[in-house]
């Protein structure tokens, strides 16, 4: 079989979560065409939908990778990457922030928190990119962002004036947002989220109602934090 006869296939899979990831399918699937049709011309192109596996596959299609020390859901150290080419930086909240980020892999659906991927967009900012590509699939937080916006520069305080604890679970206190702070690069930044749902942040179809459960919520702090998500929206408003 000449190569203008010859079978082409594209494989452009996503992960198999749990087993296998989206660039590993892609090479077993590919493998297993050449095997079947030996001569075959076949291109790998893995794919992701903003979770897990976003950052390995943009990497895969040329994007450089870059790897550093930032906090955890939980904020014990984590290595997390993100990818750069040509001032666009793809950085993906599962890296640091996702549940298989969580120690001993225990779901903390109150304490988690998404400070980790601040500090990713922080590092890409350094990094000289000027359009962010956030991936926010995966996460083991409902704390609608603000540790992300802490690490950024933001504040958010209870009545006091102290700063929260991280977590969804401590936004029922949340006082005040001062927003003032944040790193002035971001207003000359164009932000992409990629996310393959569109679900409202509140309500029956809304984050804590439908991913609470996913983080390991149970209903008793799913209405915790939902009112606390709730809370957020009218200190923002």
């Amino acid at each position: 079989m000449n190569r203008r006869t010859a079978l082409r296939f594209l494989v452009a899979p996503d992960k198999f979560k749990g087993s296998l990831t989206a660039a590993q399918a892609a090479d077993r699937l590919a493998a297993g065409l050449l095997a079947g049709a030996p001569g075959s011309v076949v291109r790998v192109l893995p794919v992701a939908d903003g979770g897990e596996g976003t950052v390995d596959a943009v990497v895969a299609a040329g994007f450089e990778r870059r790897t550093l020390p930032v906090e955890g859901p939980l904020g014990d150290p984590v290595q997390a990457s993100f990818a750069l080419r040509d001032g666009t930086a793809v950085v993906e909240l599962a890296q640091a922030s996702g549940l298989d980020r969580l120690p001993g892999g225990r779901p903390a659906p109150l304490r988690a928190g998404t400070s980790g991927t601040g500090q990713l967009v922080a590092a890409a900012l350094d990094a000289g990119a000027r359009t962010i590509v956030l991936g926010v699939g995966g996460s083991a937080s409902t704390d609608g962002g603000t540790g992300m916006l802490t690490a950024l520069g933001a504040r958010f305080t209870d009545a006091a004036g102290h700063p929260l604890a991280a977590g969804g679970g401590e936004l029922t206190g949340l006082a005040r947002a001062d927003l003032s702070g944040l790193d002035p690069r971001l207003a000359a930044t164009a932000v992409v989220l990629a996310s393959d749902v569109d679900n409202p942040l509140l309500g029956p179809a809304g984050a804590a109602a439908v991913y609470g459960p996913q983080k390991g919520a149970s209903a008793q702090q799913i209405r915790q934090l939902e009112q606390g998500l709730r809370r957020l929206v009218e200190v923002l408003g």
